[in-house]
């Protein structure tokens, strides 16, 4: 095969990955957002600066998810386990997340995003709890994309939660739990995960959108998250929409 052939061949079967994402529903993706101290130590930084780095990969990963249609973008900033961290390293989290929230809510608003926060609030301070509170006001009718932002999170602890809800004696649905399970979390209604997204090289849930993620698609990207590009979360999307996704059914040309 001449060096052309390759090029074409190459191009054809990106223009089909594209065509594949522009033709697909919006999608529900969630990212583990893993690396951030990892990727400062090997720099010889503090860790702090991962995650300050990592702000900037949220920013460019919310453009990226408006530009490729998606629906719903869950990003797990701060998981309930993560308390157990250094007392400055948690500070300077909520400082960024503060901040974030600050800076982003009124673009959010001018591009149609609408920011959730997931998770507990009754242990964040009251001025984090009021800029959250804030941010949501000003983004509701936000209808290009919801943007959740996983804070004081567990996924156990919201099932134990949304459970602790349903009246006795009564069989739930599916469905219904499923409500029950985004009011524990302060969550607006949306789509269960279609594609769950780690970067960093690990390969776990760690507690995240367990109920969720039942037939999510899982890919795991070996890159820090403050070197997660467009080109990755690309990469990602055309993984998940070269897969047969069969919820425990049998495709019909399998059957046959």
């Amino acid at each position: 095969m001449q060096k052309s052939d390759l090029r074409n061949l190459s191009l054809a079967r990106s223009e089909a990955a594209a065509a594949g994402r522009e033709a697909a529903a919006p999608l529900h993706v969630a990212i583990i957002m893993d690396g951030n101290g990892r990727w400062a130590t090997a720099r010889g930084l503090a860790r702090v600066a991962g995650h300050r780095r990592g702000a900037a990969a949220v920013r460019r990963t919310v453009e990226a998810a408006l530009k490729l249609g998606i629906g719903t973008l869950t990003l797990y900033a701060f998981s309930s386990d993560n308390w157990q961290r250094p007392a400055p390293e948690v500070s300077a989290l909520m400082r960024l997340f503060h901040e974030y929230l600050r800076k982003e809510t009124a673009e959010c608003v001018e591009r149609g995003i609408r920011i959730a926060v997931i998770g507990r609030r009754d242990r964040l301070a009251p001025a984090l709890r009021r800029e959250i509170e804030t941010a949501e006001r000003a983004t509701a009718h936000g209808r290009a994309l919801l943007l959740r932002i996983a804070v004081d999170y567990s996924a156990r602890d919201a099932i134990l939660r949304a459970a602790a809800r349903l009246k006795p004696a009564r069989e739930a649905t599916r469905e219904e739990f499923s409500r029950r399970l985004a009011g524990a979390i302060h969550s607006p209604a949306c789509p269960n995960v279609d594609l769950l997204i780690r970067t960093g090289g690990e390969q776990r849930l760690s507690d995240f959108l367990l109920w969720e993620s039942a037939y999510a698609e899982l890919y795991f990207s070996p890159r820090m998250w403050p070197d997660f590009e467009a080109a990755d979360f690309e990469a990602a999307l055309d993984a998940f929409h070269s897969r047969q996704r069969r919820f425990g059914a049998v495709l019909e040309a399998a059957a046959g």
